[in-house]
């Protein structure tokens, strides 16, 4: 089902990149003049009709699209709260912890692997060592963790970056092939083969930024909810490493009673 469900996003935003280039190629309306027609653009023309520069770029232009969804999804699933921070494994730490079973709250993490699990067998290591020791695993392990989640958001950075980039570069190559290619024009053609070769061109920065806008967004919004539930996973960690600091503060009081 997750399978189909990515397929059908990949589809829709292709169909919406690409939506405005065949468009171009759409057949007239009954009626329209033929200048119209012959004037018009279509995708293969903007594409593959620029020269080998012109349809490399546009190659990498669809591959960073490509890659943009690939990642956004992979971004979405990774942050989802489940993955970082699984109730059922904080119910079944909780539930051990509360009941004094140290290596059954170690079983659950380690049945259930994942940056909650990592976090919590990090403040389990050290809990001979004292809170603060504990406190300071703890913080480093949540770092760990932040460091490989971010690693794989980062590649929407990335892409964000890279797809205006590419479409500035194919604006520059189009302008100066339009410009070239006044030379074999005279007189009215001239302004009309001019204005065509820069429309020509400017679709390849339009498509970097119809790339690069969800990019950025999806970016910012899978970093902001990876760090805010990261966050919260240490925050429950210590919550729950406190049952067994209260549990030993009892033990050694009762022992001084004794």
């Amino acid at each position: 089902m997750k399978k189909v469900r990515h397929v059908l996003i990949f589809l829709a935003f292709a169909l919406l990149t690409t939506a405005p280039l065949f468009a171009q190629e759409a057949a007239p309306a009954e009626g329209a003049a033929p200048v119209a027609e012959e004037t018009g653009v279509g995708f293969k023309q903007i594409v593959l009709e620029g020269g080998m520069v012109n349809t490399l770029i546009w190659g990498l232009i669809f591959l960073s699209s490509f890659a943009m969804i690939w990642f956004l999804v992979d971004g979405v699933m990774q942050t989802k709260r489940d993955k970082i921070l699984p109730a059922h494994v904080v119910d079944g730490v909780r539930t051990s912890l509360d009941e004094g079973d140290l290596d059954g709250a170690i079983a659950t993490c380690e049945q259930n692997p994942g940056p909650l699990s990592t976090i919590l067998m990090a403040g389990f290591d050290n809990i001979e060592e004292g809170y603060e020791v504990v406190q300071e695993s703890v913080g480093a392990a949540t770092d760990l963790e932040s460091e490989k989640l971010f690693q794989q958001i980062n590649y929407l950075n990335l892409c964000g970056q890279i797809a205006p980039m590419l479409g500035l570069l194919g604006t520059v190559t189009g302008m100066v092939s339009a410009f070239a290619g006044l030379a074999s024009a005279s007189g009215a053609a001239k302004a009309a083969m001019l204005a065509q070769s820069i429309s020509i061109a400017l679709w390849t920065t339009v498509s970097g930024l119809l790339i690069a806008v969800p990019a950025l967004l999806g970016y910012a919004l899978c970093k902001n909810l990876a760090t805010r539930l990261l966050l919260e996973s240490q925050a429950t960690v210590l919550d729950l490493i406190k049952i067994l600091r209260s549990a030993a503060v009892e033990e050694e009081y009762e022992e001084e009673e004794e």
